[in-house]
């Protein structure tokens, strides 16, 4: 493209660069730009993707180092100013660099200007009619597989693009325009950018559940609000929390024809499920008017997805924390389901959270943002009890005779002393319970949240133990694969023969992992059909729905899994939860790590009972009087939370101060130790700084991962202004110390 010189148009432009500055473009006035519009620059000898932040007359830098433009993005809309003041915002907060939050942000489709033509183009899908239902595939000749293949996923797909059809059949195209002709299908063009504002979408009254009284008041709530209104939806496990959501945007959208809804979710596994609740309850809408929008997606389907939200034809918009900065430009309410979730905290590059990006959002926006959670987060409980947040609760189980378990602790000390058995960790209580519920074809859940056979390898002769040739930490022996994995930075060999420190034939896996208890269960429940579900079962796309399938469907008796399990899931048929090896996180040097073991156990718990079978939970514990137990026992939320953010407000520790962190990475620990120390002697030349506490550098837990060693540094204030102010001065500082391989800052860290 020819772009030509007109001086006095120029645009200040954000790129994806660490320098947290504007670079200035001159710009050709007839390609109108506006700020919001992507284009493509020079810079360097490269062209990028930049986002234009603002049109000015004027510039500062000098004209012959001035670049211009090369391209504009007329085809996708600009960007929203709300949008680019969220963007600014979360810059701001997370001192980082606009460019390095907005355009992130955006598919990486949309960073490609090679690819800008061919994603706003009308696209042609094609819809199995009555006829064709009832005539196909009898019509097709039995060895015409390709043939049958299309037909079958015309049968199971609302509208099938011509490129999928394409994908399954050679001539998909000319067959299709045949099958038209015969009357069997139809031919429809969907416009990225359209959407319709007069569909009905209400929700069929004759399908919908009847509400308990807490749940009729929780929806009245949210759809009363007419502004900002932070609400804690706390909800016991299988109190019908969806329910809320989907009555609250049922309510919304019968209100305000043009409204989007934003449901985020913190795992992608948890998206296939809630998606199928809200297409289930909002039938009417097509493909495109509910979308999500995950990492686990395509690039062309992220794009798509993003582009029906960005155009307003996508409604309702479900996804994990990148949809956050999701472009809504007509949104109208947030909600954020398991809120206290760790995932929702990005913990690379761009360190946000995405519950407190959708607080700062909902309340730009003037809406309703619902926090939803059977644990809530003790920074959100701390909301409500500051009388910030409204509580709305559900404090029993929406099913009529479903009632939370019951909860055993079963004692190891005590099963020892005794001299019961157990086999490879499992307690002679919990195999007979195990037994029990497999006689009466019920569903049982074992949790461990530890994936691999073993956490380590070692030798009793020499007390050699497999470590990572790149990491200080040990390799994780993974069984049916024959291998010892780094779960750090992957490094991966074969399980050796023999100890290669002195040769001993005899060396065995330490502790236990899913796959060690999956093995295990398969010899002490004879008969019993096991299932495991964690990170190594679930690599393959799709395979994680796949598996739940398999659960709901009834052909699973004992379901072994990790923290995908915990929560979200409802298991009809499951009656028993059993916990593996909780008591480490009660040693943990994280503050949060209670918090965390906490909610962990209520969710996992909450699996059971959900359906009118009585529940039970077996947790194994060899500290069974620990105040922990005995509140999860209880289903005391309220409790335990009250007294740790006592803890919390004695200890002068989160909610009650603000924290920061500085990490650091260099080929040495020393080298990662000295820039961090210089790092702290230069705060005594920022004013602000006088009201922050800083601690001593220290190496992380896992000092050294891919031949890097790390080493962080904790700051915290009482006062976020203060905090903030700090950062702001610090980082000019920060950037001209020398020594590390790099280094960066976190607002609010979650793991210290």
């Amino acid at each position: 493209m020819r772009v030509v010189d007109l001086t006095g148009t120029y645009v200040r432009v954000a790129l994806d660069h660490p320098l947290p500055t504007l670079f200035d473009y001159r710009c050709d006035a007839s390609l109108a730009p506006a700020p919001g519009m992507l284009v493509s620059v020079p810079f360097g000898k490269r062209h990028v993707v930049g986002l234009v932040m603002e049109v000015t007359a004027h510039s500062d830098v000098p004209a012959d180092r001035l670049k211009s433009v090369h391209s504009v993005c007329a085809a996708c809309p600009p960007l929203s100013e709300h949008w680019l003041q969220l963007t600014q915002f979360a810059a701001d907060y997370y001192q980082r660099g606009i460019g390095e939050v907005a355009l992130p942000a955006l598919p990486q489709a949309l960073r490609d200007a090679a690819r800008w033509t061919r994603l706003f183009v009308p696209e042609e899908r094609y819809r199995l009619l009555p006829a064709g239902r009832a005539a196909l595939p009898d019509a097709l000749p039995a060895r015409a597989t390709a043939l049958r293949r299309l037909a079958a996923a015309l049968a199971d797909a609302d509208t099938l693009p011509a490129a999928e059809a394409r994908a399954l059949h050679a001539k998909a195209i000319a067959t299709l325009e045949a099958w038209q002709a015969e009357g069997w299908v139809a031919l429809e063009i969907v416009d990225p950018a359209a959407h319709s504002l007069s569909r009905d979408h209400t929700p069929r009254s004759a399908t919908l559940p009847t509400l308990t009284d807490e749940q009729t008041a929780a929806v009245e709530a949210i759809r009363d609000a007419r502004a900002f209104a932070p609400f804690l939806l706390h909800g016991v496990t299988g109190s019908g929390k969806t329910e809320v959501y989907l009555r609250a945007l049922a309510a919304l959208l019968a209100i305000n024809p043009q409204a989007q809804a934003l449901v985020l979710v913190p795992e992608i596994n948890l998206t296939p499920q809630f998606e199928a609740a809200f297409r289930a309850r909002f039938a009417s809408m097509d493909d495109s008017e509910i979308v999500t929008l995950h990492s686990g997606l395509a690039e062309g389907e992220r794009a798509r997805n993003w582009f029906a939200a960005h155009t307003g034809r996508a409604r309702i918009v479900l996804g994990t924390r990148l949809a956050v900065l999701a472009s809504l430009p007509h949104l109208a309410i947030i909600v954020v389901d398991e809120e206290h979730d760790p995932a929702y905290k990005q913990q690379e590059g761009l360190r946000y959270s995405a519950r407190d990006l959708a607080i700062w959002r909902a309340k730009q926006l003037g809406v309703p943002v619902v926090l939803g959670s059977a644990t809530p987060s003790l920074e959100s409980w701390w909301q409500v009890e500051q009388g910030r947040y409204t509580r709305l609760t559900l404090s029993r189980r929406a099913v009529a005779d479903a009632v939370l378990p019951t909860v055993h602790l079963v004692d190891l000390e005590e099963e020892r002393r005794r001299g019961r058995a157990s086999v490879e960790g499992l307690s002679g209580p919990l195999i007979a319970a195990l037994k029990a519920r497999l006689a009466r074809s019920e569903q049982s859940l074992v949790f461990l949240n530890r994936r691999g056979y073993a956490p380590q390898l070692a030798c009793d002769a020499c007390g050699w133990v497999a470590g990572c040739p790149r990491c200080s930490a040990y390799v994780v022996l993974h069984k049916p694969e024959r291998a010892l994995r780094c779960h750090h930075c992957g490094w991966e060999s074969r399980i050796p023969r023999s100890c290669p420190e002195c040769g001993n034939v005899d060396i065995a896996p330490l502790g236990r992992g899913t796959q060690r208890i999956e093995e295990a269960l398969a010899g002490a429940v004879p008969g019993a059909r096991v299932l495991r579900i964690d990170a190594d079962s679930t690599r393959r796309k799709g395979s994680a729905q796949a598996l739940f399938s398999d659960v709901h469907a009834g052909e699973v008796d004992i379901l072994v899994g990790t923290q995908m399990i915990a929560k979200g899931h409802d298991f009809r048929r499951v009656s028993l939860v059993g916990v593996l090896n909780a008591d480490t996180a009660l040693f943990s040097h994280d503050f949060r790590a209670s918090e965390r073991l906490f909610a962990q156990l209520m969710q996992v718990s909450g699996r059971a009972g959900r359906a009118g079978l009585p529940g039970e939970v077996l947790v194994q514990t060899r500290y069974p009087r620990h105040a922990l137990y005995h509140a999860l026992a209880r289903h005391d939320y309220v409790g335990f939370a009250n007294s740790t953010l006592a803890e919390r407000r004695d200890a002068h520790l989160p909610p009650f101060v603000y924290q920061a962190m500085l990490r650091a990475e260099g080929r040495t620990l020393d080298a990662a130790l000295t820039f961090l120390q210089q790092a702290a002697a230069s705060l005594a030349d920022i004013p602000a700084a006088s009201r922050v506490t800083v601690y001593d550098a220290v190496p992380l837990t896992i000092v050294k991962v891919m031949h890097v060693h790390r080493a962080q540094l904790l700051i915290e204030s009482a006062s976020r202004a203060a905090l903030q102010t700090t950062l702001r001065s610090w980082q000019p500082m920060l950037r001209t110390l020398k020594g590390v391989l790099r280094w960066s800052i976190e607002v609010d860290p979650l793991d210290i």
